[in-house]
């Protein structure tokens, strides 16, 4: 990428800078004092669920409500992290009879945001940006943005296949990777120190089984083993997954002990940083499959990490996901983000392109140079 080229962001407003679904069911909560409570877990898509969670909308048409939406911890430092980095644009949906509040807020709040680039609207993907950062996985399917990524929220737990980050640290990092394209080349900076090699691809690339049959000829590596709330039956090559409750889930990635999570197809998938550091302290290279949301999130915590994306004939993906054990639904998923995921092969230090497993092997080892060596 040209250096001299600035890249521009376009942010989200709503539950993404400034807290509004968990506001409105909080300010839900305190007047029709549910019991219990409406948890923020209750709202699983964008829009009416017919039932208790629709009392938040009530609130949407109130001005108010937009005068004292809080701004979430760190988003104003956030913002001038970005604004050094990108030019920084919003676009955010809001009726027109709020948009003059709006408006005054995110100038108050955000003043490193000239108030020229301040869109509104529904139609975002009218917005030509690189980056478009939005919660709304409608926005980020339909943007015309380079780069549409989704910040993690329960109502798009359901996403599959696209950019997306948990946090703002992970966002920004990201960023980082689209404007610099950094990679680590073997043949000029070769693993000679503890590194992180991450497989990327969409579901059935044969990542897991490509991933096992390095892991067979060398002993240099050694596979991190994550979680997940998926059936252990379910899930292909299940020796690299612990299986955990979606309570036992919650609790690992709320209370930190997990570094990144993410969900994939509805299941939960996560990592704990200890486990990798374990590795890393035997002297041995840790060897892993991800989305490009958990590659990035690695690349946040740790350095030395090699991001690998595994592009497969798309029939033959095609036939691997309906060969899956799993239900109709997550084959769906599955399928209906093939496309979006190979974009992510853009952002990924290398690509292997193969048509059977053995060529891709062979394409791994002589990447990392670490195959029949000890």
């Amino acid at each position: 990428m040209n250096k001299k080229y600035r890249l521009s962001t376009a942010l989200d407003i709503d539950d993404l800078l400034m807290d509004c679904t968990a506001y409105a069911l909080q300010l839900a909560n305190e007047k029709y004092q549910f019991d219990p409570p409406i948890d923020i877990y209750e709202v699983e898509h964008w829009g009416k669920h017919g039932t208790r969670v629709d009392t938040m909308f009530e609130f949407f048409r109130d001005p108010e409500f937009y005068r004292t939406q809080p701004v979430y911890p760190g988003a104003k430092e956030f913002v001038r992290r970005l604004s050094k980095m990108t030019e920084v644009f919003v676009s955010t949906a809001i009726p027109p009879e709020f948009m003059g509040i709006r408006a005054q807020r995110i100038m108050e709040e955000f003043p490193e945001i000239p108030a020229d680039h301040i869109y509104m609207g529904s139609r975002k993907d009218k917005i030509k940006v690189d980056i478009l950062f939005d919660d709304g996985l409608h926005n980020v399917l339909s943007s015309s943005a380079t780069y549409p990524i989704l910040m993690r929220r329960s109502w798009n737990r359901e996403a599959t296949g696209v950019l997306a980050v948990n946090n703002y640290e992970e966002f920004l990092k990201l960023v980082e990777v689209i404007a610099d394209s950094y990679s680590i080349r073997p043949e000029t900076s070769p693993l000679s120190e503890p590194s992180i090699v991450v497989l990327v691809g969409p579901s059935g690339s044969g990542k897991s089984k490509i991933a096992s049959q390095v892991l067979a000829k060398t002993d240099r590596f050694e596979k991190l083993v994550s979680y997940t709330t998926n059936d252990p039956t379910a899930v292909e090559q299940n020796q690299w997954y612990n299986y955990v409750s979606v309570e036992k889930f919650r609790e690992m990635r709320d209370s930190g002990e997990m570094f990144q999570s993410t969900m994939y197809a509805g299941h939960g998938y996560g990592s704990r940083k200890q486990d990798i550091e374990k590795i890393l302290a035997q002297g041995k290279h840790v060897l892993t499959t991800m989305d490009i949301g958990g590659a990035m999130s690695l690349k946040t915590h740790f350095k030395n990490v090699v991001t690998i994306y595994i592009k497969r004939n798309k029939k033959l993906l095609m036939s691997a996901i309906l060969r899956k054990n799993s239900s109709i639904d997550d084959k769906v998923n599955r399928l209906m983000g093939i496309e979006s995921e190979n974009k992510n092969a853009e952002i990924c230090d290398y690509i292997v392109e193969f048509d059977t497993y053995d060529q891709a092997v062979e394409q791994l080892c002589d990447i990392l140079n670490v195959c029949n060596k000890s």
